[in-house]
């Protein structure tokens, strides 16, 4: 029914399509396109069946006319090549779609004010609707909300204690989970690779590790800088490796983490028998390290469906002013163990 253009091509269907295919009029399709209350349930219901029957496709210049909607959310984030961002800026697009918005992402390089600037400017010439900003950065959030959008904005990554409308999940937790396991399995202390000091999600996973330690009257084992690349993992478990007195370390990451397993295997350290290794973020591959790795889980789709709510939610005026968490949850694997008797 779409037919065919002046040129010769298969034209794309049209409204007026839809609505000769239904018996209705192109206004009958634009209010339930509109979602209208005006329009009855079977009249409804028929001009649904056109619009799959033809795979009509609204156009979203034509709708932002119509209606002052684009349909469309932002999305700022960085370090997509990283696992965890890259399944955020997935789980956000998902949910997204689940609510009836399309979600466009701009990734960002450099965290920079010029760079953030750059990229909102990007979303808003898309007419977006609200922007999510899923960066883990502790000066990006304050960077952000200083530039007073007229547009919702909602954090995704890395929040802390006293933001407003903002989703994440709980990395203090995480990082109690899995010293605790450990601790709990009888070692005296638990050493730590953690992230970069600047990323919001790094300082909370050793904020976690921390607190276990103290909640017991101990004393945490030695901490070892990384950055999250399984180079700097590996360099951090030839260090921990010549510390016979480490019998146990959380790596801020998994990436970090099969470093670690490198370095140890290749000092003839072993794991668990020698010392036990816990990561984070239960990457695909996590199961398949040697040993298998004993690891904590991010409820990535969780995390989507809250900011995604949460942007639903304030575009409708509600404001939330809480962060909403989701729960890590600890993998044991087979990369750790009782302490060997001394």
């Amino acid at each position: 029914m779409a037919g065919e253009s002046a040129s010769g091509r298969r034209r794309s269907p049209s409204m007026a399509d839809v609505a000769a295919l239904a018996g209705v009029s192109h206004q009958t399709v634009s209010r339930v396109l509109n979602d209208s209350p005006l329009v009855r349930e079977d009249t409804r219901e028929r001009v649904h069946a056109a619009i799959v029957e033809l795979g009509y496709r609204r156009n979203a210049a034509a709708r932002l006319l119509a209606t002052n909607r684009s349909g469309r959310i932002g999305m700022v984030s960085a370090h997509l090549a990283l696992y965890g961002p890259s399944m955020i800026a997935g789980a956000v697009q998902e949910a997204g779609r689940e609510a009836g918005y399309d979600v466009s992402v701009v990734g960002v390089l450099e965290l920079s004010e010029e760079a953030l600037r750059d990229a909102v400017d990007r979303l808003l010439d898309q007419a977006v609707e609200a922007i999510v900003v899923a960066v883990a950065h502790r000066d990006a959030h304050n960077l952000v909300r200083s530039l007073s959008l007229p547009i919702p904005v909602v954090l995704a990554q890395g929040v802390e204690p006293g933001e407003s409308m903002a989703a994440g999940i709980d990395q203090v937790a995480g990082g109690r989970l899995a010293t605790n396991h450990m601790l709990d399995a009888g070692h005296r202390s638990v050493a730590h690779v953690s992230g970069p000091a600047d990323w919001t999600e790094a300082a909370q996973r050793r904020e976690g590790w921390r607190r276990a330690h103290e909640a017991r009257g101990l004393l945490p084992g030695p901490e070892v800088p990384g950055d999250w690349s399984a180079s700097s993992g590996y360099d951090a478990g030839r260090r921990i490796a010549q510390d016979p007195s480490v019998t146990a370390v959380f790596v801020a990451n998994d990436a970090m983490a099969l470093g670690v397993l490198k370095a140890l295997h290749e000092a003839g350290r072993h794991v668990p028998g020698d010392v036990s290794v816990v990561g984070f973020d239960n990457v695909p591959e996590a199961g398949f390290y040697f040993p298998s790795l004993t690891t904590v889980a991010q409820d990535f789709p969780e995390l989507g469906r809250r900011a995604v709510d949460l942007t639903v939610r304030a575009l409708g005026g509600e404001e939330r002013p809480a962060v909403e968490l989701a729960q890590p949850e600890l993998l044991i694997r087979s990369s750790t163990g009782m302490p060997r008797p001394r």
